[in-house]
């Protein structure tokens, strides 16, 4: 904690303002704008953990924030209940409800998820005006007055103000602790690129349906408390499109995917709309969403990344570097050697890995015909083959990313038991590393960041993480770069940095899918440099290349395939001056030449 001092005085020198403007002034209009202010905040952060970390656009977010208000007043109204006690229980609904929508909507992608959320927040509208002997209709139903803390209703206006500003520091908090957690490089992962987050063994519909129940409960409570403060709902504005929509543009117009960007977006946007609906009186009917597009469009052609994603970084390195400031990754692991991760022993051994009988067929494409390999403790198996053999199809089942039409793949454990992984994650969890032919860096995270994504897989804590990313930054060359961002390395650099990310989830099988492709000599000498003190650590290798002199060099043994079968195995000066496979690659004139 004491490395983020400065950052936290910042912080709650800000958040003290939305306190003390208001007290301060003493106006009605003021503490209501204030009021506002923090009940849109921590909407706009509880929206950001599903819009923002795990980059699900939801625009059918109020129906969480309908079903907290509905549930809170009715139990209000009909068993006396507290506000206090029955906004927990709508917060439970709101789950239950989150779970419901989101488990197949997951399913759909881009713009099809967010369609699929309005339509859902439509239907539940549209239930609610008809159920007229339960919500009361379109004409909506009102709080009892009953004056006091019990019932969270007040005649003076300082009291909702503390309340609205106590959900937005939870909502905050809860965000904070989200971002630097496992949970937020995992959200973050998934958002960026799904197929990297499986491969280091994230389960990615687990992590959204976390993201989503924790935003539902919150923007819960937040609807729950607004009803208190309004003493009137109706389904036309608690499960209201145009409030989705708010909610989202304040955080997009702050920064997606950053704890501050929610609130400064609406700091920001809110008093504008409210000032200017409030100077233009009746004449300012419906200003508001003249103000908001403005301000979205504006942001979105000048600034797209939202205004913290724009000048965050300066403002933060600015209080970094104050005493007491947070030290780059880099720094603040320099002075501490990372505990070493366990290996394996890299004596040559038994099979770890087994494929029986692939065949993989994509309509009447027989992409994969009966392929059997295996690869050996301490061993290094190079996969070579024509461009359009189908390696890259194999190396997927491998990897689980394919499943086989018919045979299997099989991986023993430590303890000696072997077992037929279903998931990618799965079979990361089983121990199978691998990287990708066309990298796929994590860009908006730093090397330090995209290493820890696969440490993660064996601890939740974020120290034992930076140190493990640390010791395996070591072994790939890649310390002097912890603290840039991916998107900003060589081809070599990214290479060798997916070889880092796999190789922190402490794999015993490592995949390379041409990892020397487009590199330089200096860095194809740096990589096979690199893969050599892998298998010297006792992680077994196999590799997809098309650089034979570093597949020589590399491999103990050699598996051909060809249009989709195995041609051949067997030691690498065997297996190219192999005639069958000369024909393979050449053709048949170069065959007995």
């Amino acid at each position: 904690m004491n490395l983020l001092h400065p950052r936290v005085y910042v912080s709650a020198i800000i958040l003290a303002l939305l306190l003390v403007i208001p007290l301060g002034v003493g106006s009605p209009f003021v503490y209501h704008l204030f009021i506002l202010i923090c009940s849109y905040a921590a909407l706009a952060s509880a929206w950001n953990i599903v819009g923002g970390f795990a980059g699900q656009l939801s625009l059918g977010h109020a129906v969480f924030y309908g079903v907290g208000a509905y549930t809170t007043t009715l139990l209000m109204i009909n068993f006396g209940l507290s506000p206090w006690l029955g906004m927990f229980i709508g917060a439970a609904l709101s789950c239950v409800v989150a779970v419901v929508i989101s488990w197949p909507c997951f399913r759909l992608r881009g713009p099809f998820f967010a369609l699929a959320t309005i339509a859902v927040l439509e239907v539940v509208r549209l239930v609610a005006i008809n159920q007229h002997d339960i919500t009361g209709g379109a004409a909506g139903i009102g709080v009892p007055l009953q004056l006091g803390i019990e019932w969270m209703l007040f005649r003076p206006r300082w009291p909702y103000l503390l309340i609205a500003f106590g959900f937005l520091i939870v909502t905050l908090a809860v965000s904070w602790k989200i971002k630097t957690s496992r949970l937020g490089y995992y959200l973050i992962a998934v958002r960026e690129r799904e197929d990297a987050a499986h491969a280091v063994g994230v389960n990615s519909v687990k992590v959204k349906l976390i993201a989503v129940i924790l935003s539902a409960f919150l923007t819960s409570l937040v609807g729950s408390f607004h009803a208190m403060y309004l003493t009137f709902i109706e389904p036309g504005s608690v499960f209201s499109l145009d409030l989705s929509i708010q909610i989202a543009m304040f955080a997009l117009i702050g920064g997606l995917g950053t704890v501050s960007g929610p609130l400064i977006g609406t700091i920001l946007v809110l008093p504008l709309a409210e000032l200017a609906r409030g100077w233009l009186g009746d004449m300012g009917s419906g200003v508001h969403g003249l103000v908001y597009g403005i301000v979205l469009v504006v942001v979105v052609l000048t600034i797209p990344q939202g205004l913290v994603g724009r000048f965050g970084g300066r403002v933060f390195a600015w209080i970094d570097a104050l005493p007491g400031g947070r030290q780059p990754l880099l720094k603040e692991t320099a002075g501490t050697m990372p505990k070493p991760v366990p290996t394996i022993s890299a004596t040559r051994g038994e099979p770890i890995l087994v494929a029986e009988n692939l065949h993989k067929f994509f309509g009447g494409l027989h992409a994969t015909n009966d392929v059997s390999l295996s690869l050996a403790e301490g061993e290094i198996v190079g996969v070579i083959g024509p461009n359009g053999a189908g390696k890259t199809t194999v190396f997927n089942q491998l990897s689980g990313f394919l499943l086989p039409s018919k045979g299997c793949v099989k991986v023993r454990l430590a303890n000696g038991e072997w077992i037929t992984p279903t998931s990618p994650a799965g079979f990361a969890r089983a121990g199978i590393g691998r990287t990708f032919q066309i990298v796929q860096p994590f860009a908006d995270l730093s090397v330090g960041e995209n290493i820890m994504l696969g440490a993660f897989m064996h601890t939740a804590d974020a120290h034992e993480a930076r140190a493990i990313a640390t010791q395996v930054a070591h072994l790939t060359e890649l310390t002097a770069l912890l603290d840039t961002r991916a998107r900003n390395l060589t081809v070599g650099g990214m290479k060798r940095l997916e070889m880092a990310r796999a190789l922190a989830t402490r794999p015993r099988i490592l995949l390379l899918d041409e990892v020397m492709a487009g590199l330089n000599p200096a860095d194809v000498a740096k990589a096979i440099e690199v893969i050599r003190r892998v298998r010297d650590s006792g992680v077994s290798v196999l590799m997809i290349e098309h650089l034979m002199q570093a597949t020589m060099s590399l491999s103990d043994r050699i598996v051909v395939i060809s249009s989709g079968a195995l041609l051949m195995q067997g030691a690498p000066q065997t297996v190219i001056n192999d005639p069958h496979v000369i024909e393979a690659y050449l053709g048949k004139e170069y065959s007995h030449a």
